[in-house]
């Protein structure tokens, strides 16, 4: 039999996730973590893997695995508020959106997870101050710009609306 590294086998599942093998992926990812039950990049990768496949359950539960081993890694921790938001869990997103803020609060990624959550708890005032703070913070973050563009929208906010709608304009100009 051959000597299986959980590097290697991680290394093939990203290669197969990437590839739509979900299943293969998973597969290998499962084989790594018996050789590995601690490493936390392990049940990461299976976590965005059956997030991938659109199992949000299994994802849920690999990804929090993957926090219970290293609470500080931000990438999971978005993760894991991206796919309790995808359940329609609101509570638990916010959680996790909470505690990586307190990780950093520098992270704009977090700042517009947590507006996205609030816009579609129907709370625009707080959804707009998270997205003005994610702009604050990177003020090139399309995707921010979008959502508070639509935020804006909602609370018949017209000037805000517009100043996004130009702030969008600019960046693809500059892309060309």
């Amino acid at each position: 039999m051959m000597n299986e590294s959980s590097e290697k086998l991680n290394n093939q599942a990203v290669t197969l996730a990437a590839q739509g093998n979900y299943d293969e992926a998973i597969a290998c990812l499962k084989r790594a973590i018996t050789v590995e039950k601690t490493n936390y990049l392990l049940w990461f990768n299976l976590g965005l893997t059956y997030r991938d496949r659109g199992d949000f359950e299994d994802a849920q539960l690999a990804l929090e695995r993957a926090f219970q081993i290293n609470d500080e890694n931000e990438e999971v921790i978005e993760s894991l508020a991206l796919v309790c938001f995808e359940q329609k869990n609101f509570q638990e997103a916010l959680y996790y959106a909470a505690i990586g803020m307190d990780i950093n609060p520098d992270n704009s990624h977090l700042w517009n997870i947590l507006g996205v959550i609030y816009f579609n708890l129907q709370d625009y005032e707080f959804a707009s101050e998270a997205f003005e703070h994610a702009l604050m913070l990177n003020p090139y973050y399309e995707e921010v710009l979008y959502n508070l563009r639509d935020t804006y929208d909602e609370l018949n906010n017209r000037i805000g609306k517009e100043e996004c709608e130009n702030r969008l304009k600019q960046i693809q100009k500059a892309k060309k």
